[in-house]
């Protein structure tokens, strides 16, 4: 039966809606004569009537069509409709006594007004009736949709009567955290405890979830979705009203907040003193598609070199970036090249560099995320120590005048693979700036620094995406503290050292104190204007869970191995010197790492980092196979 309804069309529809109009009309006639009782008669009475009948059919048919009341959908025959049912009620009304006192037989007008009122009638009833027929058939279908409300307030008590006439939507029953509702019938419907779910879920079937309770926080209504989830029921959101209207946005409230509020300390900000290392030269960015790269990119093109070759692995952020970067060159006659390659292939880079003639380059282009380099250390040890090594190697041989690197603070005594795969880049950079430096050398430096506010990964980024899931805020532990700076001022660090440098130099900045993580997550939650849920306050709308540290993850960081730092012309600026490896033991280290790579062993790969990354503290069982 349901698929019979299903496939009928509008226009099989209004055809069958005229027919069963018809008979109501001629129900309505009989209905009239019997109730007035004529002088001549019920019988003969209706067999005199017979010749107006089809007048009457005719006259209702055209008037149902051109008021739209055979058009009219069962579910949406309401007040508008039933006016329009009236007039049509009228219409044949004044049919019947203008045919009756045309054509004959003559009766009282009486008759005419009961006619019409018997068919109104008629009409409204059966339309009632017919919605809960089809509505039958559709809740026995096997596309009924079974849902539970939560929330029995006002928004809840509207949406069930919303859906009252809906074909394929059935509200079962609501649930309510309310303790005063629980037990009680509102809207025609049990409220329970949501404590029930489940067990409701099971008992009557539930397809799907509506969470009407626009009244409570964005973070605790997801945290209530999230736990709906988990039981494999589909969740949907009512807005409210006042979001309906438009009094209030359509759009989450957790905007995302500029990573520089969460800073806690003044951003350093100096005058760019550094333009002659850049302008009217050939910059070569590697990794320009990353938060790092693309803002070199954006600065470096502030300087005004001659043209800014942008070399990326990922073909998305490549096109992002390149896209941005000739918007931003448009008419300042800088020419901007794109290239898609790896810091791996020598062969690449060596035409690059030599087809571009290169004078700068800045080597931003690493495997930079703790966990999934610690996941895969050959991956990142490939990318971030040989890559480095063949982009430094083919520099040198195609007399490059600069070459920086970027750096992490996670290169200081690491505990990670990724930390030491950037001690290993700097060992090598080092390496590099005692064979190919002097007077009319390359000038090999780096940049370290610590975390980026807001790049790719990071944990401000984390944080508002954990917030707008409802929480939790995810802390390793208690004491976990990092230094932070912003995108833009790591990116001025860079260029400022990329002028200073005189070779083999390592730069740092002055970046403050360490930054509690979790007071972090406080300010990231109270910034988006919610509270924090902890033992002080219960009631509050973000809990900050501890999950422990990660493998190879430190508690604090550091900026240098000597702690000494001399000064630069910047005053938040400083440079150390370090000691490196010999050319002979580099040697070593490259040509471990590549047997390693080539037997795909990664235990070996970590033991040449463990050996030689001055700090590293193996894990204990590599120290015992050692």
């Amino acid at each position: 039966m349901l698929s019979f309804v299903q496939s009928l069309t509008k226009q099989q529809k209004r055809i069958i809606m005229l027919s069963f109009d018809s008979v109501l009309l001629i129900l309505a006639v009989v209905a009239a004569l019997a109730l007035r009782g004529l002088p001549a008669g019920f019988a003969e009475s209706l067999f005199s009537y017979l010749s107006i009948l089809p007048y009457l059919l005719l006259v209702g048919a055209g008037a149902s069509i051109w008021l739209g009341v055979c058009s009219i959908q069962l579910n949406a025959y309401e007040t508008a409709a039933v006016g329009a049912t009236a007039i049509l009620s009228a219409i044949l009304a004044t049919t019947s006594f203008l045919t009756s006192w045309v054509l004959g037989p003559d009766y009282p007008f009486g008759l005419h007004v009961i006619l019409g009122a018997f068919f109104f009638s008629f009409v409204v009833i059966s339309r009632a009736l017919l919605l809960q027929v089809v509505l039958m058939i559709y809740r026995k279908g096997p596309t009924r949709c079974r849902v539970l409300i939560y929330g029995a307030g006002t928004t809840g008590t509207q949406l069930v009567s919303a859906l009252r006439g809906h074909e394929q939507i059935e509200p079962i029953a609501f649930v309510d955290d309310n303790v005063a509702l629980q037990g009680l019938r509102v809207a025609k419907l049990p409220v329970y405890s949501p404590m029930r779910v489940a067990e409701l879920v099971a008992e009557k079937q539930i397809d799907r979830v509506l969470l009407a309770v626009p009244s409570l926080s964005v973070p605790k209504q997801a945290q209530i979705a999230r736990r709906l989830e988990k039981m494999r029921l589909e969740v949907q959101t009512l807005p409210s009203f006042a979001q309906l209207i438009g009094e209030e946005a359509l759009v989450d409230k957790l905007a995302p907040v500029a990573p520089r509020r969460f800073l806690n300390r003044d951003e350093v900000t100096h005058a760019n003193d550094h333009g002659a290392a850049y302008s009217g030269k050939v910059v070569f960015v590697s990794g320009a598609g990353g938060s790092i790269g693309s803002e070199i990119s954006r600065q470096v093109l502030e300087q005004r070199p001659t043209k800014l070759v942008l070399f990326e692995l990922s073909e998305l952020a490549l096109y992002n970036t390149d896209m941005e970067m000739r918007q931003l060159a448009e008419g300042s006659g800088i020419e901007v090249v794109s290239v898609l390659g790896s810091v791996t292939d020598s062969r690449q880079l060596r035409k690059v560099l030599s087809q571009h003639k290169v004078n700068v380059i800045l080597h931003a282009a690493a495997y930079k995320h703790v966990p999934l380099v610690e996941a895969n250390p050959l991956s990142g040890l490939v990318n971030n120590v040989l890559g480095t090594q063949a982009l430094a190697e083919q520099a040198a041989r195609a007399g490059v005048e600069r070459f920086i690197l970027i750096s992490t603070d996670k290169a200081v005594r690491p505990t990670n693979i990724m930390g030491g795969s950037k001690r290993l880049a700097e060992l090598v950079l080092q390496d590099m700036a005692r064979k190919y430096g002097g007077p009319d050398g390359v000038i090999f430096s780096m940049v370290r620094f610590g975390n980026v506010l807001g790049s790719s990964g990071s944990v401000v980024p984390l944080f508002q995406e954990q917030l707008s899931r409802g929480g939790p805020l995810t802390v390793t532990d208690r004491g976990v503290a990092r230094y932070f700076m912003t995108v833009e001022e790591a990116v001025q660090l860079v260029l400022q050292a990329g002028a200073q440098a005189d070779g083999g130099e390592v730069f740092v900045l002055d970046m403050g104190k360490p930054v509690p993580i979790l007071k972090l997550a406080r300010q990231v939650i109270e910034t988006a204007g919610y509270t924090v849920r902890d033992e002080d306050n219960p009631d509050g709308d973000i809990e900050i869970a501890i999950t422990g540290l990660r493998p190879g993850e430190k508690m604090t960081e550091e900026l240098t191995l000597s702690g000494t730092l001399i000064g630069t012309r910047h005053p938040k600026i400083f440079s150390t010197r370090e000691e490196g490896l010999n050319e002979v033991e580099i040697a070593v280290v490259l040509r471990d790492l590549r047997e390693a790579v080539v037997a795909n062993d990664e235990e070996l790969a970590r033991a040449v980092v463990y050996r030689w990354v001055e700090g590293f503290e193996a894990p204990e069982a590599m120290r015992k196979s050692s």
